[in-house]
């Protein structure tokens, strides 16, 4: 009885071996994968976190599957074949295959996993990607030839950038960072990009305890001793996008954050200024040759009687860089975060502005 309770279990294990041999399975740590962002390798999996990371694998096949996890199943990606979004898939928090792409045409293709939403919403788990028995994994194309990242807030996140209008309910599938002004630009330079951004978030406040001058170093935005190594990317242009939320909060003496960073006194514009002039000289100190655009907008930050524009003006002219430029988006007076068309009027605008400006 022993002995044939061993032979069943044999058996069972050939059948699943030979099930697994029918498909060409890449793990999340092969080099054939493309990672775009921020992430971290793990023994298992692939960590992701910040919007706009993605994940690309070129084959030859007509069949596509990956396997994730989401920390709590409300992160979105879009799912993009041969460089053309084809779906949004919701992640689960069970670990799950997903058919991407199925009776593809014979030939070339590519499939990419763009993350649409940020980080608060926790971190999700890439473990594999299958393909049909008879596909063939790709060498990966050239790098790209120019490099770009961006540092923000909900605007350069995208968020509810597909919200319909007069829509007020709460669903993620509204934020789509695909569609945000960074991605637009970065996809008209064909650049690769980096999006280091947060709803919510200010330079010297924000609406929880964190700021960028504590975040923008970081790889796991939620641990403050998970460091990025800047060595690994070295964008060419950097475009800081901050200031909104700073600009509603110092003006709530009564907001918890506002006391915790200020106490009972609202800073001053000198005060300000050195605040934003101390960043821009971090990020020149990590990346020593961008060339850095020092933006805002296009939210109310920018309205006509905001000293907002001012400040940074002031705080880049301080500096004397030659290779620092402000920007100011113009203000959409909607009392709502950017659409889809007025983030791609803001992508027209950085396009323009770089053309203008920037030497690649």
């Amino acid at each position: 009885m022993q002995f044939r309770h061993l032979f069943l279990l044999l058996l069972l294990t050939a059948v699943g071996s030979v099930c697994l041999a029918q498909n060409i399975i890449v793990k999340h740590n092969d080099p054939h994968i493309h990672f775009m962002g921020r992430v971290r390798m793990q023994d298992d999996a692939t960590e992701i976190w910040w919007p706009s990371t993605s994940l690309k694998l070129y084959f030859k096949g007509t069949d596509v599957k990956v396997t994730l996890q989401d920390e709590h199943g409300e992160n979105y990606f879009n799912v993009i074949i041969d460089d053309r979004p084809a779906a949004v898939l919701r992640v689960d928090s069970v670990q799950t295959e997903y058919t991407l792409a199925s009776g593809l045409s014979e030939g070339n293709h590519s499939v990419e996993l763009f993350k649409r939403t940020g980080w608060p919403v926790g971190k999700t788990l890439f473990y594999r990607f299958s393909l049909d028995k008879n596909a063939q994994v790709l060498p990966l194309p050239a790098p790209k030839k120019h490099k770009m990242e961006f540092f923000g807030n909900s605007i350069t996140c995208g968020v509810d950038d597909e919200r319909p209008a007069g829509d007020t309910t709460r669903n993620g599938t509204y934020t789509n960072s695909y569609l945000s002004y960074a991605a637009v630009t970065a996809r008209h330079f064909d650049a690769e990009f980096h999006n280091t951004s947060l709803s919510g978030i200010g330079l010297m406040v924000s609406w929880f305890p964190l700021i960028m001058p504590e975040m923008y170093n970081r790889l796991d935005p939620n641990d403050a001793e998970s460091f990025w190594d800047f060595k690994k990317y070295a964008p060419d242009v950097v475009v800081i996008n901050l200031g909104q939320n700073d600009s509603w909060i110092v003006k709530l003496p009564q907001n918890e954050q506002f006391k915790a960073r200020f106490g009972a006194k609202a800073p001053t514009d000198d005060q300000i200024v050195k605040a934003y002039r101390n960043f821009i000289k971090t990020i020149r100190d990590v990346y020593p040759k961008a060339q850095i655009i020092c933006a805002i907008g296009s939210m109310d930050a920018t309205k006509a009687d905001s000293p907002w524009p001012g400040y940074i003006e002031k705080a880049v002219n301080s500096l004397g860089d030659k290779k620092i430029y402000t920007l100011v988006f113009p203000y959409i007076n909607a009392g709502r975060h950017p659409n889809v068309k007025e983030h791609q009027a803001m992508a027209d605008d950085l396009i323009a502005f770089i053309e203008k400006n920037i030497s690649w």
